[in-house]
């Protein structure tokens, strides 16, 4: 199932027919460890919803609320590789492979709530920036019990020349206004998405694609479980948290953002997050 949060309250899609829910605190909705049954229950009292050109479907915000936006590093080999790379000459290199085989896993702060970008929202790099890139993600919501319950749809941008100057320069890569979007639901799931799951990242220049790349979850060398496990640890989270789960997909040191590419990323059966580069 899925949930879409937008200005005429939250909606509820069950095999197709959407329902709007009578609650409209998404903080209360979602920070429910029995979330899916909940909501197969909602179905039962819910009048269906029908969609026209007279009377369309509202715009999705982003699907949060008042929780945090963590994030995962070096979950993939190949992020590992790149972030390795990057930082050669500024001597870190070795920090990312002692990471990406420790026990412990790199965990960092991403976004407040209101920062949060959405779908068909407008995503930026920084100004001080000479390389960047969308880094597309798995994203996790948990209770604030730090039980699993929904994904979303992730895109961590990232200023790979801010990072690769130094690796403590970190935050300033990785958490600045328009750097998270999530979206365009939070899929609330029955049976957790399987290993064979595909990423899909697409960039659009001028209209023609300009990069493309897929990974599948099978490619992620920590599970969901372990990452929140880390990050609930010593966290209270008491609506929640999500947490980008790091990502697999990493264009090649030639390439980089340009204002107006706009970022496609597909994760099914999530959906498509599509955002414009400001």
């Amino acid at each position: 199932m899925k949930l879409y949060k937008t200005e005429n309250g939250i909606l509820l899609e069950n095999e197709d027919i959407f329902y709007r829910l009578h609650e409209t605190d998404w903080d209360v909705v979602v920070n429910r460890n029995n979330l899916y049954e909940w909501l197969e229950g909602q179905t039962q009292s819910l009048i269906a919803l029908t969609f026209s050109d007279d009377f369309p479907m509202p715009d999705a915000l982003a699907p949060i609320g008042t929780q945090e936006v963590w994030a995962s590093g070096v979950t993939y080999f190949k992020s590992r590789t790149a972030r390795m790379e990057e930082s050669e000459k500024a001597g870190g290199g070795s920090f990312y492979d002692r990471v990406y085989e420790a026990e412990r896993p790199e965990l960092f702060f991403k976004s407040t709530a209101w920062r949060v970008i959405g779908h068909h929202g407008t995503v930026r790099i920084r100004k001080d920036s000479t390389w960047d890139v969308p880094e597309p993600e798995l994203t996790l919501f948990a209770t604030s019990e730090g039980a699993l319950v929904g994904y979303t749809i992730g895109n961590d941008m990232s200023s790979r020349s801010i990072e690769g100057e130094n690796p403590l320069y970190l935050p300033q890569a990785k958490s600045y206004t328009g750097s998270a979007a999530l979206g365009p639901c939070l899929y609330v799931f029955k049976d957790q998405l399987g290993v064979d799951t595909v990423i899909d990242l697409s960039i659009v220049r001028g209209g023609e694609e300009v990069f493309n790349g897929q990974v599948t979850l099978a490619q992620m060398k920590r599970k969901p479980e372990e990452l929140l496990h880390f990050l609930y640890r010593e966290m209270a989270f008491p609506q929640g948290a999500y947490l980008m789960t790091g990502t697999g997909i990493v264009p090649s040191s030639d390439f980089t953002l340009k204002s107006g590419d706009v970022v496609h990323i597909t994760i099914e059966p999530i959906g498509t997050l599509t955002n414009t580069v400001g």
